[in-house]
């Protein structure tokens, strides 16, 4: 039997889901896209948004304790079968794409020290060497995982703490060296030719991506030791996130100029470093790199496998899927996992995709489900709670900029991805009829989506 997740577990696995290889790219994804203005703007807007949407997994987790879970029982409970399948497939989607992702930056990371000029060996994490690699890691995880989340979680922990002391070593160094004058320079990002809106839009995908994996204690409540754990892990992982983030990207800009920056190879961290401590930053942050997506890396395959394994238990995914070994590992989510994981590796290898577009991808996938527990709680609180109902349209009000700021493009690319869902909802409905009743609306909602789904990858190959 598996042990339950006390607070320390809950939350660096929360913490751990979203200081990934995100934060290690961070400096440079946000000098590509603003000025430092616009940067802390878009961090306070961020802070707001995400405090909202982790008040609401709060809220929702006392208030509806029976659906374990998280956002897509929110989302069945509250908007039927249909909506229910399409808020786990795309939040399961999500979580494979940001495995995905932290296995080619991993890649990425090394080729610092591997790849000459003249011998390219990983690149940028999509050659067929790197590829190799990562499914060789895909495979040793997926065995790990097999022994039970209670062993993963430990291991996790470990790598939570040994992930901070580089971050915490980069923030100390560049309070010491940051040059406000240096931070001044191009302060309203005029140099972009964008607009100080336009450049606050631009980071909003890059902000929520660092902070996927706040619903991790809540789509694993099933597994803790004490319910009220679940919204205190939330809490504190996002302050403690929230904190590293904001002072590791504005120090950056105090550091080297946004233009210099924006021009650096990720993970552009180590770059810094190298200003900071001399050559030895490479390999410095390499190291906090591995280590570090590790840990994400372990996390969010916890995360992935528990999408369909709870998706099968509400009758939204097929029942196969929610059968157990002798560690409580969900034995037939894990491998559906990997297995699509590893499908997904070999798509990257032929279509050469890099790490910022798989970090777009990823934050697409995820703006449906988040909205859709901020309109749950909405719909539970309507002339009930009215500190209930604020914390839930707050929540409803930074999803829908979310998806205002991703732009149409990324739009039409997120409803492409529901075509693989609607196949896999008609497979299930053809292997078992009685699971997932649809109505005839519902019906009619699905082939609507079918239509839009194939309109839009006319659009994005014409």
């Amino acid at each position: 039997m598996s042990k339950k997740l006390n607070l320390i577990s809950l939350t660096s696995l929360v913490l751990s889901s979203m200081l990934g290889a995100g934060i290690f790219s961070l400096p440079q994804n946000m000098a590509m896209v603003a000025g430092p203005l616009a940067l802390i703007i878009g961090w306070i807007i961020t802070g707001i948004g995400i405090i909202f949407l982790a008040t609401t997994l709060l809220l929702l987790n006392k208030l509806k304790p029976n659906l374990q879970g998280g956002i897509f029982s929110y989302a069945k409970d509250g908007f039927g079968n249909l909506v229910g399948f399409y808020s786990a497939w795309g939040y399961w989607l999500c979580a494979i794409i940001a495995n995905i992702s932290y296995l080619v930056i991993v890649f990425s990371a090394i080729s610092f020290f591997i790849d000459t000029p003249k011998h390219i060996i990983f690149n940028n994490g999509n050659t067929w060497q790197s590829i190799l690699g990562a499914s060789i890691l895909l495979w040793l995880i997926h065995f790990l995982l097999l022994n039970g989340t209670q062993t993963a979680s430990i291991i996790n922990t470990i790598t939570t703490l040994c992930k901070l002391i580089p971050l915490v070593i980069f923030i100390f160094l560049s309070f010491i060296i940051f040059n406000f004058k240096k931070f001044k320079i191009d302060l309203m990002g005029c140099y972009l030719n964008h607009s100080l809106l336009n450049q606050i839009k631009d980071t909003m995908l890059i902000t929520l991506w660092v902070f996927i994996g706040v619903e991790g204690a809540v789509i694993l409540s099933s597994r803790a030791k004490n319910k009220n754990d679940v919204g205190k892990a939330t809490l504190l992982a996002v302050i403690i996130a929230l904190f590293i983030y904001l002072l590791v990207t504005v120090l950056s800009f105090g550091i080297i100029n946004r233009i210099d920056l924006a021009s650096m190879k990720n993970p552009s961290m180590a770059g810094i470093m190298t200003v900071l401590i001399g050559k030895f930053g490479n390999l410095f942050t390499a190291i906090g790199l591995i280590i570090s997506v590790c840990g994400s890396y372990l996390s969010w395959t916890i995360m992935a496998a528990e999408v369909p394994w709870i998706a099968a238990k509400n009758k939204i995914f097929p029942n196969i899927l929610s059968k157990q070994n002798c560690n409580n590992t969900p034995l037939y989510a894990l491998w559906f996992t990997n297995i699509s994981m590893q499908l997904c590796l070999i798509l990257i290898w032929i279509s050469k995709i890099d790490y910022n577009k798989l970090l777009t991808i990823a934050s697409e996938m995820i703006l449906v489900p988040y909205f859709l527990v901020g309109a749950y709680l909405l719909k539970i609180s309507l002339k009930k709670n009215k500190f209930n109902f604020f914390i839930g349209l707050g929540s409803c009000f930074y999803s829908t900029w979310l998806l205002y700021a991703a732009g149409f493009s990324n739009l039409l690319l997120s409803l492409v991805l529901y075509i693989p869902g609607l196949i896999f909802l008609i497979l299930t409905k053809i292997n078992n009829p009685k699971i997932l009743f649809l109505n005839r609306i519902e019906k009619f909602f699905c082939f609507i989506l079918l239509l839009i789904s194939l309109y839009s990858l006319y659009i994005l190959i014409k």
